[in-house]
């Protein structure tokens, strides 16, 4: 673990600067502060103890290097209260304790425009993105074809688990469904609790294991698996029969909740098969 950069520190006050450079970019009138002159831009050190909710000559001194290092909780309150964004959160958690802060889910269906062209544009290739929880945010027209129609599925309904597990379909197209329930199961495991989300998905598993003794088989054995980066899928479609393809998996640059998913023909005659299919 390295060394949180206070004034103690070769790097000298890193955490004092950056704090002071952050509350100078906010507009105190916005905030509800009196919008007199200043001598500098954006807040009085006051301000942002009083919407931190902690003592002003606490803050003054962590602005100062004195003191020592504050709680996470400090921090993640100062974080409110200046309004970073996760990526300035974490550097302020790594200036200040040395650490990036615990994992917090915050649930974000939504996609970009510009995400949803880079699907399309990989068509005939099957391609989705979801979520750590494992529920389907974004597909392109390969996928609905290929593999599940999500745009005619409430939102809540498009879950991975859910249809692997409940829907007779998505278990017929699999070659060895114990073999994928197994690994899919073992994967979302580990992407839920990276992601601190098992008070989100708490509700999915109670409603499974209701539903699915197979899932229900398998959670209790606690297996976990990573879920590989690359593979070889094969599946038996109903209309155009048996296909393989190259299974990659995407992080997504600046949502590290969203995973994309690629099914790329593994032949230029799967392709053209799933091509004739798209266009019928």
């Amino acid at each position: 673990m390295s060394e949180p950069l206070t004034a103690d520190s070769p790097g000298d006050n890193k955490l004092g600067d950056y704090l002071r450079d952050r509350r100078t970019k906010l507009d105190p009138a916005a905030l509800g502060f009196p919008a007199e002159r200043r001598r500098t831009a954006g807040l009085r050190r006051e301000e942002v103890a009083q919407r931190a909710n902690i003592s002003p000559t606490w803050y003054t001194w962590l602005e100062q290097g004195r003191g020592g290092a504050p709680s996470a909780d400090v921090l993640d309150r100062i974080a409110r209260a200046l309004m970073l964004t996760e990526a300035e959160r974490e550097h302020l958690f790594l200036l200040g304790l040395g650490r990036p802060p615990e994992v917090r889910y915050r649930r974000n269906d939504s996609v970009t425009p510009r995400l949803q062209r880079v699907l399309d544009a990989l068509d005939p290739s099957p391609a989705l993105i979801r979520t750590a929880t494992w529920d389907v945010v974004a597909w392109n027209r390969a996928a609905t074809v290929m593999l599940t129609d999500y745009g005619a599925l409430p939102p809540e309904r498009r879950n991975i688990l859910r249809l692997l597990f409940l829907d007779p379909r998505a278990r017929a197209v699999q070659y060895d469904w114990e073999s994928v329930a197994r690994f899919v199961l073992g994967a979302f495991r580990i992407d839920a609790a990276r992601a601190g989300a098992a008070a989100e998905v708490a509700p999915l598993v109670d409603e499974l294991c209701r539903l699915s003794p197979e899932f229900a088989t398998l959670w209790r054995e606690n297996g976990v698996v990573s879920a590989p980066h690359e593979a070889v899928k094969h599946i038996r479609h109903p209309v155009i029969g048996p296909l393989a393809f190259e299974y990659t998996a995407f992080a997504v640059d600046g949502r590290t909740d969203l995973t994309m998913t690629v099914y790329n023909p593994a032949t230029e005659e799967d392709a053209q098969r799933i091509q004739s299919l798209m266009r019928s």
